[in-house]
């Protein structure tokens, strides 16, 4: 069996992706994979390193959501790269293709369509891309990683399935984090991470809220401030950097063991991240990304604070006073948290996954 996946832009479709594969590989030991992504995404470094086979199509970028001289421009690229990936198809000769997200699944996923290659796309936001919006015509299944986002798509195609989360996120236990952390079991630990990048206003509301936090040491604080903003936020917090609850680092390649120690998240609102937070039940204050797409990250985190699991921040709204309030108030209400935590694992999907990748067989 030979199967093509491609997403690619952001860590977001990539992931899922080769969470995909992960798991189809554990039901066919006999699959064949290749990976189709773009020469200057993140996916030219991340999936060769994988060992899976890669291979990029020529893109100039995804559409704006207007109309603009350089849309023409791509329309004329899109157009030439579905070509390249006929070839691509007609040359691996794939039982099935996928798409989880960005503008390289346009080309590859509307060549295999009109090949008569069966066809999958993951949706992981609440509000559909314009790539997927597009391909959903003519693609034969759809998953979508929030009930929200079944609206946007034919239902006799659709399926709720959440978004699929590596299994290392499931695997990882508490006592390994505070091990690998040097945290105490005795005190609450609040994660906090404004994504691979970072996010300025995030980590500058966070100054003031980890100085009053390491004089109280009522809570443990492990900061994930991004590669770029690292020495700006130390240099602002070095009278505190050895304070024994506080940790701040500039990238964590083990999110899931802190994960699985934290009591409390400050995350962006991001699909991939907020499906690993409810697998794991873990409650949080969410700050939407304000300029994503449709501005879909807000979409995301209001389905987990209508569904009691979670608090939001709008970012123009975000500051110091206004966070540390929204801390003090939770982690002063051990039932409360508890109650978010709960509510938080109601929402997770932990096999989503299996269940795409049982939809993705069946296509075969």
């Amino acid at each position: 069996m030979r199967l093509i996946l491609s997403g690619g832009g952001t860590g977001g479709h990539i992931y899922p992706a080769l969470t995909l594969i992960d798991a189809i590989k554990s039901k066919r030991a006999d699959a064949e994979f290749l990976y189709v992504g773009t020469e200057k995404g993140l996916e030219a470094d991340i999936v060769p390193k994988t060992g899976i086979n890669f291979t990029a199509l020529k893109l100039e970028g995804g559409f704006e959501r207007r109309f603009t001289l350089e849309n023409i421009s791509r329309a004329a690229n899109a157009i030439m790269s579905i070509k390249h990936a006929s070839n691509i198809v007609k040359d691996f000769k794939p039982n099935a293709v996928v798409g989880t997200g960005g503008y390289v699944c346009g080309p590859i996923l509307l060549a295999a369509s009109l090949m008569k290659v069966p066809t999958l796309i993951q949706e992981q936001n609440a509000v559909a891309g314009v790539t997927n919006k597009i391909l959903s015509k003519f693609v034969n299944k759809i998953a979508v990683g929030t009930r929200d986002a079944l609206k946007n798509f034919p239902p006799e195609k659709t399926t709720y399935t959440g978004n699929p989360i590596r299994a290392e996120v499931l695997k990882a236990k508490r006592t390994d984090g505070l091990r690998e952390f040097n945290f105490t079991n005795d005190k609450p630990i609040v994660l906090i991470s404004g994504g691979s990048r970072g996010a300025r206003s995030i980590n500058d509301a966070m100054i003031d809220v980890l100085k009053s936090a390491a004089q109280k040491n009522s809570a443990q604080f492990l900061h994930v401030t991004g590669k770029g903003e690292f020495d700006s936020v130390t240099k602002k917090l070095s009278d505190i950097l050895d304070a024994p609850n506080i940790r701040v680092v500039p990238y964590l390649y083990n999110m899931p063991t802190a994960m699985a120690m934290a009591d409390l998240a400050i995350f962006r609102a991001g699909a991939t991240g907020l499906a690993e937070l409810t697998a794991r039940g873990v409650p949080a204050i969410l700050i939407p990304y304000p300029f994503a797409a449709e501005n879909h990250q807000e979409f995301n985190a209001r389905a987990l604070v209508d569904a009691g699991a979670a608090r939001m921040i709008l970012n123009r709204d975000l500051t110091a006073e206004i966070l540390s309030a929204t801390l003090d108030e939770l982690l002063s209400s051990p039932e409360k948290l508890q109650s978010m935590a709960q509510a938080s694992l109601s929402l997770g999907k932990p096999n989503a996954a299996d269940e795409i990748a049982e939809m993705i067989l069946q296509l075969t």
